[in-house]
């Protein structure tokens, strides 16, 4: 895949609210507009962040749909995929069977990647039965009450729904994708990234064996 499909830059969004935003923000003025379709739609904007200018460390435990504590601590030393959705979202059941397919590529690898599905406003009944419906096998959990969506707030909020965050090995953002994921390359390139610290060496157990320049 072309490097250049990829834009790199560095966010700098100081008081942002989640989801809502700001007044001058775009995707909250779609969502405040009442376009009917009950998500906001994010433009397919990726951003990648250098390892010089990325935040501090990303720390939230929450309790998946199975009912088992997770903590995102436990992640530390590998690459976190954080995508986040919920069942009424016509681009997240469109991205759902992509995001599956490169979770199950790289645990082929035996990559230390982990994916976590964070639903935003289903109960967990709904939210499981989208998880039987596309057969995700990484965990989800449940996010009403927005604890996990606020211990990104201050760093790179998700702005609109889909939006999927990768985290680099020490658990800061490097990455983040509004919107869906429209080619698996575009998300495989960004998780070979993070395992490679940011740098032109391409993981060792990469799916797609890219280097990035």
């Amino acid at each position: 895949m072309a490097r250049a499909s990829i834009a790199t830059g560095i966010l700098a969004l100081v008081g942002v609210l989640l989801l809502t935003g700001c007044a001058t923000d775009p995707l909250a003025d779609q969502y405040r507009a009442g376009s009917g379709k009950n998500y906001i739609a994010g433009d397919g904007s990726i951003t990648e962040i250098l390892p010089e200018n990325r935040a501090e460390p990303i720390a939230f435990t929450a309790t998946d749909l199975t009912g088992a504590g997770l903590d995102s601590a436990a992640f530390v030393g590998g690459v976190q995929v954080i995508n986040f959705w919920y069942a009424g979202c016509a681009p997240c059941r469109a991205e759902a069977p992509l995001l599956e397919g490169v979770a199950q590529r790289y645990a082929t690898t035996g990559a230390p990647v982990h994916f976590v599905g964070v639903n935003v406003r289903d109960s967990t009944e709904t939210a499981q039965a989208f998880v039987d419906t596309f057969g995700l096998t990484f965990p989800s959990v449940t996010d009403l009450g927005g604890t996990v969506q606020l211990a990104f707030a201050s760093n790179v909020p998700p702005n609109a729904v889909p939006t999927t965050l990768v985290l680099d090995t020490q658990g800061r953002v490097a990455a983040r994708i509004l919107g869906r994921i429209a080619d698996a390359s575009i998300l495989t390139t960004l998780i070979d990234d993070a395992l490679a610290g940011g740098n032109s060496a391409p993981s060792p157990n990469s799916p797609t064996g890219q280097a990035t320049p």
